[in-house]
This record gives C-alpha cells, sequence and structure tokens, in this order.
C-alpha cells in the first residue's frame, strides 16, 4: 500500500475543516484534531487520524453531539464529575485532566471522571497535560467487549487502556500507554488497513485459536493471561462502575451498524501534585537520576540500550516531525475531501 507524508501542521488543519464542516465548533475541532495527529506523531497510527471518517459519520448519524454543553461538577474537595453532553470524547476528556490538574495544584490531589462520553482517542495526550504542569498524570477507560476473559471463550472486556505520566527535569516525561490486551484492537484495524498480518498472540477466532489474518479476530485477549485480565477488570471498576456507567459486555460498541446510538462512555483521570509529597525540585530531579541509570544498564543482546517508557514514541515523533507523517493514500483523499 502507498504511504503519502503529510506534514503534522497541515494534518491538524485538515482534521479540524472537517470536523467544523460536520459542524462541530471551531475549538472543539482544534482540540479533536490535535489528539488525534498527536497519536500519529508518536508513531500510533491505531488511535490517530484513521478514526476521523468514524467521527464525521457518527455525527452525522446523531451518536455524537457536534455542540455539547459540557457541565463540571465539584463533588468533593478534590473530586468532580465532568459530564460530555454526549461529544466529542477527545474534548471531554481534555476538559476533566484541567479540572483534575486544576485540583490538584491547590489540594495536591484531583481525581474526576468524564461521563456521556465518547472515544477519547491515546491517553498518552492526557498524561502529557499533567506532565506539562509538573505533575503526575494517571488516566483510564473502558472500550466494548473485545477480549476473552482469562479461561474464557466469549469476550467480555475491552481493550480497557490505562495511561501513566510523570515528569522530568532534563529528560521528556515518562509515559506508559498501554492496553490489557496485548495490543489495541486500533492497531489490527491499522493493520487491515494497510493489508498486513498480524502477529498470532493478538487475537483470536470464533474457537479460541490464533489467527494472523486480522479478517478473521474473533476476539482479543489479555497480555500476561490471568493478570492482563485482572488489570482490565480493575480499570472497568475505576472507569466505569465508580462513575455508574456501563461495564464489561453492557458498552455501546463503537462500531455498531447503529451509528444514531450514543455511547455514553465513561473515563477516569487523576492529578497528583509531588509538591504535596516531597520538594518538586527534587521529584524532577530524581526522575531524571532515574532515567539516566536506566540508560546506563547494560543492554541484552539484540538491543542497543535500555529505554523508558514513551521513548521510542518520542523518536517516532521527532522522526516524524522532521519527514512528515505517512498515511495511507485513501485517508489523505478522505481528509482532503477528494
Amino acid at each position: 500500500m502507498e504511504l503519502v507524508r503529510v506534514a503534522s501542521d497541515e494534518l491538524r488543519d485538515w482534521c479540524a475543516r472537517k470536523l467544523t464542516g460536520a459542524g462541530v465548533p471551531e475549538d472543539h475541532a482544534k482540540i479533536t484534531a490535535d489528539v488525534l495527529v498527536h497519536a500519529n506523531l508518536r508513531g500510533v497510527d491505531s488511535h490517530g487520524v484513521l478514526r476521523m471518517e468514524h467521527y464525521v459519520n457518527k455525527i452525522a448519524a446523531g451518536g455524537i453531539n457536534p455542540v455539547p454543553q459540557i457541565g463540571v461538577s465539584r463533588t468533593g474537595p478534590v473530586t468532580a464529575i465532568v459530564d460530555g453532553d454526549d461529544g466529542l470524547g477527545h474534548v471531554t476528556a481534555c476538559r476533566a485532566m484541567e479540572t483534575a490538574l486544576d485540583l490538584a495544584e491547590k489540594h495536591g490531589v484531583g481525581v474526576v471522571g468524564a461521563v456521556n462520553s465518547s472515544h477519547c482517542g491515546a491517553l498518552s495526550y492526557f498524561a502529557e497535560m499533567a506532565t506539562a504542569r509538573n505533575m503526575i498524570g494517571v488516566v483510564m477507560s473502558n472500550t466494548d467487549k473485545a477480549a476473552v476473559p482469562y479461561g474464557g471463550r466469549e469476550p467480555f472486556f475491552g481493550t480497557n487502556p490505562m495511561a501513566f505520566g510523570f515528569p522530568a527535569r532534563k529528560h521528556p516525561p515518562v509515559i506508559l500507554d498501554m492496553a490489557t490486551t496485548t495490543v489495541a484492537f486500533g492497531k489490527i484495524l491499522d493493520h487491515k488497513l494497510k493489508g498486513r498480518p498480524i502477529p498470532p498472540d493478538w487475537g483470536v477466532d470464533r474457537e479460541g485459536e490464533s489467527v494472523t489474518d486480522p479478517d478473521k479476530v474473533y476476539a482479543m485477549r489479555h497480555f500476561g493471561g490471568a493478570k492482563g485480565y485482572g488489570l482490565a477488570l480493575a480499570v472497568d471498576v475505576l472507569s466505569y462502575v465508580l462513575f455508574g456507567a456501563a461495564f464489561g459486555p453492557h458498552v455501546e460498541a463503537m462500531y455498531a451498524e447503529d451509528l444514531s446510538r450514543k455511547r455514553k462512555l465513561a473515563q477516569f483521570f487523576m492529578a497528583l501534585n509531588p509538591s504535596f509529597f516531597t520538594e518538586t525540585d527534587a521529584f524532577l530531579d530524581t526522575m531524571d537520576r532515574m532515567i539516566d541509570e536506566i540508560h546506563a544498564a547494560p543492554p541484552a543482546r539484540g538491543f542497543d540500550r535500555v529505554l523508558v517508557p514513551g521513548e521510542l514514541e518520542n523518536l517516532t515523533k521527532e522522526r516524524r516531525l522532521r519527514e512528515g507523517i505517512p498515511l495511507p493514500e485513501a485517508i489523505v483523499r478522505y481528509l482532503r475531501g477528494h
């Protein structure tokens, strides 16, 4: 499949125009475009602009409210609920993390639930919002059923991603963004779009057997067997049950046939302010020291050096900022409008 390289700024403009053309306010469109391009820059194409057509179609069908009235309700000294009014999840998530950070700025910790949300893209974006303010960010979201539980044959929980962001001083922040499945489902979609086979540990067929053809994937596996399954359950509780939303197989599917159905998703956001636990400068310096010592660890055969979480994505971002973001020609044609 032929790939076209597009500059990140140009790609943001294309996405924003596509969304405003669908009736989304300009500020919401810019936020959403920024979240999507963020994923592509980091090499996480599964959560990038390939999702645009789905969002636009869902807006047209009434499944996403293009002009939501997002509300924030304080529920305690360090807690709040953000109601996304069924709008774009990227915007709702930004408001939720901003609220958590403002609470943590004053009180040391902020915990916020986003409800009546929709798919919000790569969670690393919101973790980075925290590290940009020298705070720790924790983000979780469950998804519609996609993975078989340990010992089961039918999918129950989703990919249930979680992200952690830790700021440093001289080094970029440490960003861990991961699904509780072997990979995020979007990566299977990305391989399908590009006509590539998938590794055998990504998905299973209806008999629970591994497959390499992305078209034959019936369900996914949680990583680490029972451990990944247990983490998926924990994410479901923290990001859905805690906020009174649906869980597991009751979550509205993203790619359901009826795009008019609103998904009513929920997400979990937490910010921790290091200055309430230690000196901020000491925290940042110790993070740098940890990263330096990890880099100094002797690499195993076949590796140049030991990296910290998010470092490969940062290297990809640097390269794609220079060379452009590689995209399938079909996506470029769609975003450009011809």
